[in-house]
């Protein structure tokens, strides 16, 4: 920034939906606010300069490859935006991820809010028939059991992300910036979970992230069943490439279920 000027990047709306940049503005802005609550410096979300149903428009990140200390200090900051106290899980209004719309309500009980707003409500979008009657009946017969484990390994509602891999996680020379969020109130988990669903981020982020609130035991199980709901909402909007993905992941699901009652 030199003088007044500052140099900002515009994004317009593609994704046919009239409120999608305004419900991504206010995602950023819950996000800001969790950031100043934690006090953490290693992360940073962009301010929102202006928005309107065509166009969101926010200063401007000039990225760099991640270092180390910056992948440890977005661990950090992540922890620290987790922290953050709710009270019930879900959201006050629908919103979007990447293309899709989310569906959201509020919610006392953790696990039965993601069966039903996010594994149901996007298995329920599959245009095959035979395919959504094959999946409508792995969440049918494990329903019980996935409400139970789900409320069973989670503490408290956390504000999360919704969409945190790494095209949503931009670095400059002093921290990392998060962008592009579909945030509510959830399992913090499911955010750690969808840094895996491309391959992962650095060691040094879920390190820093663990020295600040380590994962639970039961991370492992959660990751199957949480990157499921991306992997059908990948489904849903690009097609059968990831029709493999789901079937492995309804699998590793149901697998992990089935352990966890025993």
């Amino acid at each position: 920034m030199t003088g007044s000027f500052m140099d900002t990047f515009s994004k317009t709306n593609e994704s046919g939906f009239a409120d999608a940049l305004t419900c991504e503005a206010r995602g950023l802005d819950l996000l800001r606010e969790a950031v100043q609550a934690s006090g953490t410096a290693g992360v940073a979300i962009p301010e929102v300069l202006s928005v309107d149903e065509k166009t969101l428009v926010i200063p401007r990140i000039f990225g760099r490859p991640a270092t180390a200390d910056l992948m440890a200090g977005l661990g950090e900051g992540l922890a620290g935006i987790h922290q953050q106290q709710a009270t019930r899980y879900g959201l006050d209004h629908d919103n979007y991820i990447g293309l899709a719309r989310q569906k959201n309500t509020w919610s006392d009980d953790w696990g039965q809010f993601f069966l039903d707003y996010r594994l149901g409500y996007q298995v329920g979008l599959i245009r095959n028939s035979q395919v959504r009657a094959e999946f409508e009946q792995v969440l049918s017969r494990n329903a019980v059991a996935l409400v139970a484990f789900l409320n069973r390994h989670c503490d408290r509602p956390s504000l999360i992300h919704g969409d945190l891999w790494s095209g949503n996680a931009l670095f400059d020379r002093e921290r990392a910036w998060l962008i592009d969020p579909a945030v509510y109130y959830g399992d913090r988990e499911a955010d750690l979970a969808m840094t895996e669903f491309f391959g992962g981020f650095e060691p040094a982020f879920y390190q820093a992230y663990d020295r600040v609130w380590p994962r639970t035991m039961a991370y492992p199980a959660k990751r199957s069943i949480y990157n499921l709901y991306h992997a059908l909402n990948h489904y849903n909007l690009f097609g059968s490439g990831y029709l493999g993905a789901c079937r492995q992941l309804l699998l590793d699901f149901e697998t992990c279920l089935t352990s966890s009652e025993r």
